[in-house]
C-alpha cells in the first residue's frame, strides 16, 4: 500500500488514457480513485487477487512473470500512462481474477489507482459499446480457440489412429502369413517323418537324426548375423554341396540353412550319420531338417510380430495415459518414446530419429497426457519443417532443478522477425489450411501454466531447437481442466 497524495484532474488529463474524458468524468476518477506514492519494491505479486488498476504517473516500473520458478522480466518502463493490474475487471468473474504477473517499482514512483470494481463500473458506464466489443472479441476468441482446438485434436487423433492402424497391420499380417506357412511346414514335416519311418533306419540312426533336429532347432536361435555378401557366398557353398549330393531343389533349401547359421561341416555331419542307409535317405533327412529350420524361423517371425503388436499397444496406452491418474511422477523418456512410436508413420523413412537421453534424470512430476500433447506438437512441427528429409534429435538433460527436453530439427529454421510471435494464438508459418497456429500456444500454456516450466526456441537454418524445461519438484496441484484453447 502506497502513500496517498492529492489527485489533480488536470494531471490525469495529461495522460493519453484520459485526455478525451470530460470534467465530470475526471472528477469521478479523482473521487473514486486515488494517487499513491510507492517506494522501490513490490507493488503486487503474480497470482494474488487482482484488486486494483494502476496507471504510472512518474517513476519506473518492472513487470515480471514466473517461469520454472524463476522471475523473468517482461517489461521495464518509465513511460507515463503505462498501466497494469486488474485491467480485465470489466469482464467480471468470467475472466482472470488474479494478477498475471508481478509488478515492481525501481525508484520512488507515483500511480493513479482505481479499485477493480470501480474500474469495471466506469467502463460499463462510460464506454458501453466498447465493453460489448471487447467482450465479444475476448470471449469470441476463446470460444473459437476451443472449437478449432477440438477439431485439431480430432484431426490429430484421426491421423494417429490411422498411423497406429497401419503400424499394427504390418506385424499382424506378418503373423497371419507366418502362421499359414507354419501349418504347411508342420504338415510337410509329418509327411517326411512318415517316409523316413519306412526307410531302413536302425534305432541308433533315428536317435542321431532326432539329435540333429534338436541341434537344428537350437541353432536357429543363435544364428550369426551375416552381411549380404557373406550370406550369398555361403548360399553358393551350401547350394553346391546339396547339388553334388543329388538333392533336388537344393538352391531353394540353402538360404534357410544359411539363415539358421549352418555350414558345409554340419551338412557333412548329417550325411555321415546316414552313411550306409538306402539311397535317398540323405535327401529325405535334409528336407526333414529343413522343415525343422523353417518352423523355427516362422515361429521366430510370429514371436517378433506379436511382440511388435504388444509394444505398439503398450505405446498407445502410454501415450493416451489410459487408466492412469492425470498427475503422475513419470520417466520423461517413456513419454517421449511413446510419442515417437505414435508418430512413426508421419515421421517417415526420410527422417532419421536420434535419441540422446540422459538416463540419470529423475522422474518428473507432471500431467503426463498433456505433456504428450506438447511432444506431439513440437515433433509434428519439426517434421513439417524438414519436408520429409533431415534429422530429428530428441535430447534430454538436467539443468539446475529442471529436466530439459530439446526437440531439434534440421529444417530451414524460424526467421528472427517471427520468433517472438510463434507462441501467439493462431500464428502459424504453414500455408493456409494446413495449420491453425494453436499447437505452440497450447504447448506454451501446458508447460508454463500447468507445470510452472518454460519453453523457448533457438533457431538458425539447419538447426532449430525447442527447449522445454520442467521443474523436478512440485506438489500435486488442485484438479484443473485440461487446456484446450486460448483464454
Amino acid at each position: 500500500m502506497g502513500t496517498r497524495v492529492v489527485c489533480d484532474p488536470d494531471e490525469l488529463r495529461s495522460l493519453f488514457l484520459f485526455e478525451k474524458l470530460g470534467p465530470d468524468q475526471l472528477a469521478w476518477l479523482c473521487r473514486d480513485g486515488r494517487m499513491e506514492e510507492f517506494e522501490p519494491g513490490l507493488v503486487f505479486r503474480e497470482g494474488d487477487p487482482a484488486e486494483n488498476f494502476y496507471v504510472l504517473m512518474s517513476g519506473e516500473v518492472v513487470l515480471t512473470r514466473l517461469s520454472a520458478g524463476e522471475e523473468i522480466e517482461l517489461v521495464r518502463t518509465g513511460h507515463r500512462g503505462s498501466y497494469a493490474g486488474a485491467w480485465t475487471a470489466y469482464l467480471g468473474d468470467r475472466a482472470e481474477t488474479t494478477y498475471t504477473g508481478s509488478f515492481y517499482v525501481t525508484e520512488p514512483s507515483t500511480f493513479f489507482v482505481v479499485d477493480a470494481s470501480t474500474f469495471s463500473e466506469m467502463m460499463h458506464e462510460w464506454f458501453p459499446m466498447a465493453v460489448h466489443l471487447l467482450e465479444g472479441l475476448f470471449f469470441g476468441n476463446r470460444n473459437s480457440n476451443e472449437i478449432i482446438g477440438q477439431r485439431e485434436r480430432l484431426l490429430a487423433l484421426g491421423q494417429l489412429s490411422a498411423g497406429l492402424t497401419h503400424e499394427l497391420n504390418n506385424p499382424a499380417a506378418a503373423a497371419v502369413r507366418a502362421t499359414g506357412s507354419l501349418r504347411e511346414r508342420v504338415a510337410g514335416m509329418r509327411s517326411k517323418l512318415k517316409m523316413m519311418a519306412r526307410g531302413k533306419f536302425d534305432s541308433n540312426t533315428l536317435e542321431a537324426l532326432v539329435q540333429l533336429q534338436e541341434e537344428a532347432a537350437a541353432q536357429v536361435g543363435k544364428a550369426p548375423v551375416l552381411t549380404p555378401l557373406e550370406a550369398a557366398d555361403r548360399e553358393d557353398e551350401l547350394g553346391g554341396w546339396l547339388e553334388d549330393h543329388d538333392i533336388g531343389g537344393g538352391w531353394d533349401i540353402a538360404p534357410n540353412f544359411v539363415q539358421a547359421g549352418f555350414d558345409i561341416d554340419w551338412l557333412e555331419k548329417v550325411a555321415g550319420t546316414l552313411e550306409g542307409c538306402e539311397s535317398g535317405t540323405v535327401e529325405g533327412a535334409i528336407r526333414w531338417l529343413n522343415y525343422t529350420v523353417e518352423t523355427e524361423l516362422l515361429m521366430n517371425e510370429i514371436t517378433d510380430s506379436t511382440t511388435r503388436i504388444s509394444s505398439l499397444v503398450n505405446a498407445a496406452k502410454q501415450y493416451s495415459q489410459m487408466d492412469r491418474a492425470p498427475f503422475q511422477v513419470v520417466d520423461i523418456h517413456d513419454l517421449l518414446d511413446s510419442t515417437l512410436v505414435m508418430l512413426a508413420r508421419k515421421i517417415g523413412d526420410g527422417i532419421e530419429v536420434v535419441k540422446e537421453y540422459d538416463r540419470t534424470l529423475p522422474p518428473v512430476p507432471c500431467y503426463a497426457a498433456e505433456l504428450n500433447q506438447v511432444w506431439t506438437n513440437l515433433i509434428d512441427n519439426a517434421v513439417a519443417a524438414m519436408s520429409g528429409r533431415g534429422t530429428l534429435t530428441v535430447r534430454t538433460y538436467r539443468e539446475n532443478d529442471c529436466a530439459a527436453v530439446e526437440i531439434c530439427d534440421t529444417g530451414a529454421g524460424v526467421p528472427p522477425e517471427l520468433r517472438h510471435r510463434i507462441f501467439e494464438p493462431f500464428f502459424t508459418t504453414k500455408p493456409v489450411g494446413e495449420g491453425t497456429g494453436l499447437g505452440l500456444d497450447i504447448s506454451f500454456r501446458i508447460v508454463a501454466k500447468k507445470h510452472g516450466g518454460d519453453i523457448r526456441v533457438e533457431s538458425v537454418p539447419g538447426d532449430t531447437r525447442f527447449v522445454v524445461r520442467l521443474p523436478l519438484e512440485q506438489a500435486e496441484p488442485e484438479p484443473a481442466q485440461p487446456i484446450t484453447g486460448s483464454e
